[in-house]
């Protein structure tokens, strides 16, 4: 079976991935599992959150990606990121001023969030066309005191914060540039697409909806934008969920370069988005707190009890099966136009 790009499908990392784990230590508090954002590992009278991800379809703020896609994992256990760690591939043909860029960046995303840089490895990797970083994010807290994406109840509702697509709109605006210029479309439009970079942080959401108070799980939808984020959330919780698409925030910028290239808004990249199940009674308070704070956020649906149950209700009121993301739509959109 040939995988398509993105991340492996779920099947194969339970029928292989999650059987092959090394030793069992007792300190793992959660280990791997489809939909979990990191991993939980006690020590003593604490609880390390650890997380990894790579950056592996944007070039131009790759090492400032690579830190916050990564703080982001953390932040939705509703703890803060404190320590970063990197793996920088570069193609053959990189130079100096590569390196340069990619650590400043780093450098930059790591302190606006107070986070420490604690080391990695750096390597030219042969084959290789663009560079590629791994990165890992950890935070400390107290044992027990954090949620999962796997904490949803049935009839929490489900906040969405910002919009669908802010990663991969951004992403477009910027590596094709040049094409949806010469395609008509707005400069102003494109700059202010590029300008999403600014929202992929999620660290300030996570951390204020958890102290809010009424959360029981949170997740950023990553690779397979909305639809995919909100399978994954409902896989960890073993639950159902119904979604509504007139509820879920689009932006003008995103509809405009989703339909150039043909992709669906829903299943593009949507890091700088986040996924709250929030108990029924506490909804509205989390919501009016976010947004006093600046952050947009709309209740796009609720979990089900019966785990078959993925729901979305369309604009006009037909009810269909949640789309299951095969690949994310970035992939497609960066293959049409090389």
């Amino acid at each position: 079976m040939k995988l398509p790009p993105g991340k492996v499908p779920v099947e194969i990392l339970e029928r292989i991935v999650f059987k092959n784990l090394g030793a069992k230590r007792k300190e793992v508090a959660l280990g791997p599992s489809a939909g979990f954002d990191g991993a939980v590992i006690d020590i003593d009278g604490n609880s390390l959150i650890v997380s990894m991800d790579p950056i592996t379809g944007a070039v131009e703020r790759i090492g400032w990606l690579a830190v916050n896609v990564n703080a982001n994992d953390v932040a939705t256990f509703g703890v803060e990121p404190a320590f970063f760690s990197s793996c920088i591939l570069l193609p053959e043909n990189a130079d100096e001023q590569i390196v340069e860029t990619i650590c400043s960046q780093m450098n930059r995303a790591s302190k606006s969030l107070g986070i420490a840089i604690i080391g990695g490895h750096c390597e030219v990797t042969p084959n290789l066309v663009n560079p590629i970083v791994i990165g890992c994010a950890m935070g400390i807290t107290r044992k027990g005191n954090y949620v999962t994406a796997g904490g949803a109840k049935p009839g929490d509702r489900l906040i969405l914060t910002k919009s669908a697509g802010v990663e991969g709109t951004a992403i477009l605006a910027t590596e094709r540039y040049s094409l949806l210029l010469k395609n008509g479309f707005n400069e102003g439009l494109l700059r202010s697409a590029q300008r999403f970079f600014e929202k992929i942080s999620i660290v300030k959401e996570a951390i204020l909806a958890y102290k809010t108070g009424g959360v029981d799980a949170m997740h950023d939808p990553t690779e397979g934008g909305i639809f995919g984020g909100v399978h994954e959330m409902a896989d960890a919780s073993n639950l159902g969920v119904k979604i509504f698409e007139e509820k879920i925030p689009v932006a003008k910028e995103t509809i405009e370069i989703c339909s150039f290239f043909e992709i669906d808004p829903m299943q593009l990249i949507s890091s700088g988005a986040l996924l709250i199940a929030s108990r029924p009674e506490c909804t509205e308070k989390i919501v009016k707190e976010l947004d006093k704070n600046g952050i947009g956020a709309s209740v796009i649906g609720e979990f089900l009890a019966v785990k078959s149950q993925r729901l979305l209700v369309r604009k006009k009121g037909a009810v269909e099966v949640l789309p299951r993301p095969e690949s994310d739509h970035l992939w497609l959109a960066l293959a049409k136009h090389t």
